[in-house]
């Protein structure tokens, strides 16, 4: 009997960046730009999205078509896309293991697969959703859905929530809310319809100039604010939703006509479970050096984008940032170099607050303001920077991050 075939060896590539996301793609092409050599992505979506289009989406004001390309369009030339998706890594062994059992080996791993959103975190959220007043901008086949049940509502009462936990752009939660209250509003039906927004935090938003500004926001539409409060159950069948006051422990169930969810989110499985996950993070978020954007404890790896359990806000604007350090301090470990880059924390949120106008909330890791655009106080509502998240940051993503210009 012949003796069984020795396992292939594992391809090597001297980058291995996981993810074809916003992340992924803006670190791949700065690495090309770079004349780095080497470089394999493995993501298996033949999609890409540009998420932060889902709430205009939602809001009827924007087709869902624009947020829309494949990820061959959005490819660097030279690097090979792996079609395939990771299923855990060995950072000692420098391997990435897919589900379909091939092994890839390292030089340098890029972490960048996003977060999972986890539609069973809340019971009976995924038996509700997609129908009998349930929508959520979080999925973009259901996005036209939101703004569906928006249009045709007259009355009743409309829910809109937030989970605990880090997740994706944590205005749009209350961007949708604002959206549908103002459209209400130029319908002429506001008056009769309940708004209820629910959020986990104890205040509206962490930091204080914005947090002021859209308090107002909310009272001018008459919308009811549950802070430090989340949903903890679902009834689709009843159309109602408990709530949890977290202060007093207290629960209140409300009936719905329509209802906007946002789910849990954390890390991917395979992450949370495995080496590089943060002890700290409850979410399975991964370790990271919050100015290098290394691993502490594996150098070779770095992470950045929604999977990072970084104290900052989880957008594209953070990203944006964040590609330029873990290419720079990337390309020192190859050249031997150390790493000097630093990453100060910087996210943005541009707030939705109406039709055609939008607050956009700069800061840091301290939470301290820093505007980017200079003699414009986008503090207050203003129709410029409405303009400029519908038609003007898509432009600067396709055009400019995802070639790794910008």
């Amino acid at each position: 009997m012949a003796p069984a075939p020795a396992p292939a060896a594992p391809s090597h590539h001297q980058v291995l960046i996981i993810g074809g996301g916003t992340a992924g793609i803006t670190v791949a092409a700065r690495l090309r730009r770079a004349g780095v050599r080497g470089i394999a992505l493995l993501e298996p979506s033949e999609t890409h999205w540009y998420q932060p289009l889902w709430t205009l989406v939602g809001g009827g004001q924007a087709p869902l078509r624009a947020a829309l390309r494949t990820e061959a369009d959005v490819m660097p030339p030279g690097v090979r896309w792996l079609r395939e998706r990771a299923s855990a890594v060995d950072p000692a062994a420098r391997t990435v293991t897919t589900t379909s059992g091939r092994v890839l080996s390292y030089g340098r791993l890029v972490l960048a697969p996003g977060l999972q959103l986890d539609w069973d975190g809340v019971p009976g959220l995924a038996e509700a959703l997609g129908h009998g007043g349930v929508s959520s901008n979080y999925r973009p086949d259901l996005a036209p859905l939101t703004w569906d049940l928006i249009r045709r509502m007259r009355s009743g009462t409309a829910v809109f929530t937030m989970p605990s936990g880090p997740v994706k752009c944590g205005g749009a939660p209350q961007k949708i809310a604002y959206l549908a209250a103002d459209h209400w509003r130029k319908r002429g039906v506001l008056g009769a319809i309940r708004t209820i927004l629910v959020l986990p935090e104890p205040a509206m938003f962490k930091v204080p100039v914005f947090s002021r500004a859209l308090t107002e926001t909310a009272r001018r539409y008459g919308i009811e604010v549950r802070l430090s409060s989340e949903m903890t159950r679902l009834d689709g069948a009843a159309r109602e939703a408990e709530i949890t006051d977290h202060t007093t422990g207290k629960t209140e169930t409300v009936h719905y006509d329509l209802l906007h969810a946002v789910p849990p989110q954390r890390a991917p499985e395979w992450l949370a479970d495995g080496p590089l996950a943060d002890p700290a993070s409850p979410y399975g978020y991964v370790k990271a050096d919050r100015e290098t954007l290394q691993h502490p404890d594996f150098p070779n790896v770095f992470v950045l984008g929604d999977v990072a359990n970084l104290p900052t806000s989880k957008t594209g604007a953070a990203i944006r940032k964040q590609a330029p350090v873990v290419v720079a301090n990337l390309l020192a470990g190859l050249r031997g170099r150390p790493a000097t880059a630093r990453y100060d924390g910087y996210t943005s949120c541009p707030l939705v607050t109406a039709r055609h106008k939008m607050l956009l909330a700069e800061f840091d890791y301290d939470l301290q303001p820093t505007p980017s655009i200079p003699f414009i106080d986008t503090t207050r509502e203003r129709t410029d920077m409405w303009f400029l998240k519908r038609y003007g940051l898509p432009q600067l993503y396709f055009k400019g991050m995802l070639k790794g210009l910008a």
